[in-house]
C-alpha cells in the first residue's frame, strides 16, 4: 500500500518570524526601552516647539496660543546683518577646521601606529587624549592666559624676539586661528582612536607580503594602511561635513567679546542673544530651524556623492 504525498509546512509568514524573533530575543528589547525613551523625550519631544519658528511667540499664550506669522520671522532673519555675518562666519570657521582639524586625528593614529616603543607610545596617547577630558572652561582659561599681554607665554617668547606685545583675543584677525587652533588641540588626540581602532583592524598579512616585496614603511603606510582605513575616513568626513553649522557654542562664548564680533560671532552665538538674552525667542527658533535644515541638506549630500563615487555610506 503506498504512502500517501507528503505535505510541506508552509513558510512562515513575516509577522510569525517577527513574533519568533521577539520571543527569542526580548532581553535585548527591554534593554533597549530606556534608550528609546530618552530619544522620545530629549530629542522628539521638544521638535513640538519647532513652530515657534512660524509664530509671534508670547510667553504668556504659550505655543498652542500664539497666533500663526508664517515666513516673516525668516525673513526678518535674512534681513539683519548680524546673522548674515554669524551665518558668514560659522562658515568660514568650519571650513578652516575641516581643512585643518580634520586631517590631524588621521596623521596622529597613522604616527602611533608607526612608533615601536610602546612606553613611548602610551605616554603620548596619554598626552594627547588628556586636553578632551578637560572642560571647556578650563581650556578658555589656559589660551585667555596664554595669549595674556602682560604675562602670556606667547607674548613672552615674542618679547625674546623683539616684538611688541600682541592683544591677541581682542584683534579679530586672530580669533579665527586661535579658536580653531584650540580646537585641534583639545579634539585631535581624542579623534584619533577611531582610526587606530580602524588600523587596528587591518589583516597583518599584508603588512607581511609588502615586506616579502621589499616595500618600506613609508610605502607600506601609504599603500596599505591609508587606503584599508578610507571607508572609516570617508564615514567621519560625512559626519563632519553634517555639523559644519555646529560650531563650539561654549568656546566661542568663553573666548570671543564685541572687539572680535566681526569674526567670532557665530549661529549659535546670534542664536542665543536673540533668544536667551534678548527674549526674541521666535527669532531664535527660526535661526535654529535654519540651522538645523542646512545641517540636514548638507550630510544628505555629502553621503549621497559618497555612496556613488566610493560605494561607502552612513546608509
Amino acid at each position: 500500500m503506498s504512502a500517501g504525498p507528503d505535505i510541506k509546512p508552509g513558510k512562515p509568514g513575516r509577522l510569525e518570524r517577527i513574533s519568533d524573533h521577539l520571543k527569542r530575543e526580548w532581553q535585548l528589547y527591554v534593554m533597549l526601552i530606556p534608550t528609546i525613551l530618552w530619544l522620545l523625550i530629549f530629542l522628539y519631544k521638544p521638535m513640538y516647539g519647532l513652530q515657534i519658528a512660524f509664530k509671534d511667540y508670547s510667553i504668556f499664550r504659550g505655543v498652542a496660543g500664539s497666533p500663526w506669522a508664517g515666513l516673516e520671522h525668516f525673513q526678518t532673519l535674512f534681513g539683519n546683518d548680524q546673522f548674515l555675518r554669524a551665518l558668514k562666519n560659522t562658515v568660514v570657521i568650519s571650513f578652516y577646521g575641516l581643512i585643518f582639524g580634520f586631517p590631524m586625528p588621521i596623521l596622529l593614529a597613522l604616527m602611533f601606529n608607526e612608533v615601536l616603543s610602546q612606553t613611548f607610545k602610551k605616554t603620548a596617547q596619554t598626552i594627547v587624549y588628556l586636553p578632551h577630558f578637560i572642560s571647556s572652561v578650563i581650556i578658555a582659561g589656559i589660551v585667555i592666559t596664554a595669549f595674556s599681554p602682560s604675562a602670556g607665554i606667547v607674548n613672552t617668547i615674542l618679547g625674546w624676539l623683539g616684538v611688541d606685545p600682541i592683544y591677541f583675543l581682542t584683534k579679530p584677525e586672530w580669533f579665527r586661528p586661535i579658536f580653531v587652533g584650540t580646537g585641534i588641540w583639545q579634539e585631535a588626540g581624542f579623534q584619533s582612536i577611531v582610526y587606530l581602532a580602524a588600523i587596528a583592524g587591518v589583516s597583518p598579512t599584508l603588512y607581511e607580503s609588502a615586506v616579502v616585496d621589499g616595500a618600506n614603511r613609508w610605502q607600506m603606510m601609504w599603500k596599505i594602511t591609508v587606503p584599508s582605513i578610507m571607508p572609516t575616513i570617508i564615514i567621519m568626513l560625512i559626519i563632519r561635513i553634517g555639523n559644519m553649522l555646529e560650531v563650539s557654542f561654549e568656546m566661542i562664548i568663553l573666548l570671543y567679546q564685541p572687539a572680535t564680533y566681526q569674526t567670532a560671532d557665530v549661529v549659535n552665538t546670534f542664536i542665543y542673544r536673540q533668544g536667551i538674552q534678548g527674549g526674541h525667542y521666535d527669532l531664535a527658533a527660526a535661526a535654529g530651524l535654519f540651522n538645523a535644515v542646512v545641517a540636514f541638506v548638507l550630510v544628505m549630500t555629502a553621503n549621497t556623492i559618497s555612496k556613488r563615487y566610493s560605494r561607502t555610506s552612513l546608509w
